[in-house]
This record gives structure tokens, C-alpha cells and sequence, in this order.
């Protein structure tokens, strides 16, 4: 039986040996996919801030971003049940 040297290491240790990871993963191609990710993310929380912002007063503004709280609950409700409902 052939030993495990990270079994042998005390919790919060640095391992050792490097960790292999699978040799086809392309790190540039993980830093491009997180970063059109983020830029996303950046997108569509700027057009929730520029809705907000259009509003006339703080107690407007409250009230959009509740319509958008619920908005987004809502989709999230209808995208579990048809994942639910592929299974």
C-alpha cells in the first residue's frame, strides 16, 4: 500500500509536494472565463444602480430596490422549480 504524504500533515500545514492538478487546464483560460464573469456581474449591478439612481427621492429609491429584491426572488423561485421539474 503506498503512502499518502498529505495524510501525514497537521490541519492548517502547507503541503509538501505540489498538488497536481489536470494537466489540460489552461490558466489563462480560467483567468479570461472569471473575468467575463465579473465583468458581468459588473454590468448588471450598474444597471440596477442606474435605476436607482433615476429615482426622484430615498423613499423612491427604496421602493425600486425592493421591486428589485423581488424581481430577482421571483426568477430565482421560477429557475429552481424547472431545474426541480428537469430531474
Amino acid at each position: 500500500m503506498t503512502e499518502n504524504p498529505a495524510q501525514h500533515r497537521r490541519i492548517g500545514e502547507w503541503p509538501t509536494t505540489p498538488v497536481h492538478t489536470d494537466e489540460q487546464t489552461d490558466h489563462d483560460e480560467l483567468y479570461a472565463k472569471r473575468a467575463q464573469e465579473r465583468a458581468l456581474r459588473e454590468m448588471v449591478l450598474g444597471s440596477i444602480r442606474h435605476d436607482l439612481n433615476q429615482q426622484p427621492s430615498p423613499t423612491a429609491i427604496r421602493a425600486a430596490a425592493r421591486d428589485w429584491k423581488n424581481a430577482i426572488t421571483n426568477l430565482t423561485d421560477e429557475l429552481i422549480n424547472t431545474r426541480r421539474n428537469e430531474r
